[in-house]
């Protein structure tokens, strides 16, 4: 019902409720450390059988004019955009947006950071705006600092990534936030989203899909369980996550169910030190 000043409460919309849906992942395929040339055949089959509309993929490799999401795009048949962050040996250190539609605009930047101690790790994030069937859907993918004492730089690039989605952000579509947060749930970067405290941007928020799913159990994605974590001695978090604006007027956007895959090994070898996040929603 309307108040007075002619807002309508959340629970009182009257258009129907699209019943077609989308499936988006995000995952942290852990670069060229470890077995990497074992673990490429896993994630591919893994990334096959999910069959996602839309994928956010970081720690990825290039080297030499190929880099690994225009391969796994072109096993898949996806579009994608594939954005170097830094260089490790001579071998760059990316992230990917690939999707089903073509990417009718990209864009990339930089977000507020300082070296890392062990190489000068710049932090990054993507854009690109998908030519869905039912509407563009505007989607980020980024990666931010990962050392447990940088939360105040955390909240700076969550700032950064905010303000940047309120300028760019346009249509009924809500925005998608996907990525390595590289913060646990209660951390003041992640609640500046989410709306539980103060928040980035006046008037942005998100939901975490995740819990916003309905999900009760702690959705660890650095896990001691697979056996790619036990060198770092590092305890389980949940690090990975997929942001959802508020939903349309028709519920496009509204987050239906999460879970995670890639949680078993394959033969005994998991496919990347972190398991992935995979949501269905509402297009």
């Amino acid at each position: 019902m309307a108040n007075n000043n002619g807002y309508l409460s959340p629970g009182s919309r009257d258009a129907a409720f699209v019943e077609t849906t989308i499936r988006v992942v995000t995952w942290n395929l852990w670069w060229r450390f470890g077995p990497w040339q074992a673990r490429q055949p896993v994630i591919l089959q893994t990334l096959k059988n999910l069959d996602a509309d839309v994928m956010c993929l970081q720690e990825l490799w290039g080297d030499g004019g190929k880099n690994q999401a225009a391969e796994i795009a072109e096993a898949l048949g996806l579009y994608y955009s594939y954005e170097p962050v830094l260089a490790i040996d001579g071998v760059d250190w990316g992230m990917g947006i690939l999707s089903k539609w073509p990417l009718a605009r990209s864009d990339a930047f930089v977000l507020p950071s300082v070296p890392s101690t062990d190489h000068s790790r710049d932090c990054k994030a993507m854009w690109a705006r998908l030519s869905g069937p039912r509407g563009d859907i505007d989607v980020l993918n980024t990666h931010l600092s990962w050392r447990p004492e940088e939360s105040a730089i955390r909240q700076a690039q969550m700032a950064a990534i905010a303000g940047y989605i309120k300028t760019t952000h346009q249509g009924p579509v809500p925005p998608i936030l996907c990525g390595d947060y590289n913060a646990i749930p209660s951390a003041d970067e992640i609640r500046m989203m989410t709306g539980e405290t103060t928040v980035a941007v006046d008037g942005l928020y998100f939901f975490d899909a995740w819990s916003a799913s309905g999900q009760t159990e702690p959705g660890f994605t650095w896990d001691r369980a697979n056996s790619l974590t036990h060198k770092a001695l590092q305890p389980n978090r949940r690090l990975d996550y997929i942001f959802v604006g508020e939903p349309a007027t028709d519920g496009a956007g509204h987050i239906l169910a999460t879970e995670l895959f890639a949680t078993t090994p394959t033969d005994g070898l998991f496919a990347s030190d972190h398991f992935g996040l995979s949501t269905q929603l509402r297009y």
